[in-house]
């Protein structure tokens, strides 16, 4: 691979993925709506002479295809607002793929786990899709469109993460918790303290899908992304308050509470349906990836939290 393009470069995935391209030397067009967005992150790489952007919009196939004309691989990494989901992810789907089969390309599309629902097997990528959510359904939905057999000439992958955190990370279930410790201020933790949880760190993200987009027999499958290890909430927060210095309290909020603050936030209202995954997590297999892959890249939680919430200060 030697051009790129990266759709919804500006958002967390898309950062991430860009940096690592950049990184090994390869061509990449950042593509967004936000002019502003898309300068600043301009600016990060200071003006790297690989890099360059395009702007323009997800669902407009169109000014995909003219922007991605003379590239090897797309990078699918923008993303809908939850309470949008049930409206726009097909549409966003039906878009990308347009593009991609219009022009003959490979895609790489990043998803999550919704499609599983509650675990029941070992976490690879067999596992049942049998999701008891309407988000889980729509992505169920959403994966049968990028593998539909009605794209001719595009070559598709989906690579699958948990939750996730890192520098760039923008709309995780973990992100108020950092946001609040690296501001010094009262902030709250999406589930409970005491369950073990999947994150992956992004960069360590990134990495594994440019890995897998690299190889020519990884497209039409599912991917899995893992994380690390299981972290539980208080162990975060520990060494969160190590990295800040910060001793504001922290309040764990159950399914209840969001349920109560969903009558006056939309975006917590949405949240209520997802909270098996605080209560019980999922675990996901990597076994694929170091079979075919390699090992898979794994930053221990106090320096990925160190590097995240430093630049949350730099940031505040």
């Amino acid at each position: 691979m030697k051009t790129a393009i990266v759709l919804g470069a500006t958002g967390g995935t898309g950062q991430v993925i860009v940096s690592e391209l950049l990184g090994r030397g390869i061509e990449v067009i950042a593509f967004g709506r936000s002019q502003s967005k898309l300068n600043a992150l301009m600016a990060e790489h200071d003006y790297h002479p690989k890099l360059t952007y395009k702007l323009g919009d997800i669902f407009d196939y169109q000014a995909i295809i003219k922007a991605a004309e003379d590239v090897e691989v797309i990078f699918q990494c923008a993303n809908v607002k939850y309470q949008e989901m049930k409206d726009k992810l097909l549409l966003l789907g039906e878009s990308v793929m347009k593009a991609a089969d219009t022009l003959g390309k490979k895609i790489v599309i990043v998803d999550g786990i919704y499609v599983y629902g509650h675990q029941v097997a070992k976490g690879d990528e067999s596992h049942p899709h049998q999701p008891h959510t309407k988000k889980g359904k729509i992505r169920v939905e959403f994966e049968q469109l990028i593998f539909s057999p009605k794209w001719k000439s595009a070559k598709a992958l989906i690579v699958r993460l948990p939750d996730y955190y890192g520098p760039t990370s923008q709309n995780s279930y973990l992100q108020p918790t950092l946001e609040g410790m690296a501001a010094n201020k009262i902030s709250f933790f999406i589930g409970n303290l005491k369950t073990p949880r999947e994150y992956v760190y992004l960069p360590d993200a990134a990495r594994m899908i440019v890995n897998i987009a690299m190889k020519d027999d990884s497209y039409g499958e599912n991917w899995n992304i893992p994380g690390a290890e299981l972290i539980s909430g208080k162990e975060i927060i520990k060494i969160a308050r190590q990295v800040t210095g910060s001793r504001k309290p922290i309040i764990p909020l159950t399914k209840n509470a969001i349920r109560l603050i969903g009558l006056f936030d939309v975006f917590m209202r949405e949240i209520v349906e997802m909270m098996y995954l605080t209560k019980d997590g999922f675990i996901l297999s990597g076994e694929k990836y170091k079979k075919r892959i390699g090992p898979i890249p794994k930053t221990p939680f106090k320096k990925g939290l160190e590097e995240t919430l430093t630049r949350l200060m730099r940031i505040d």
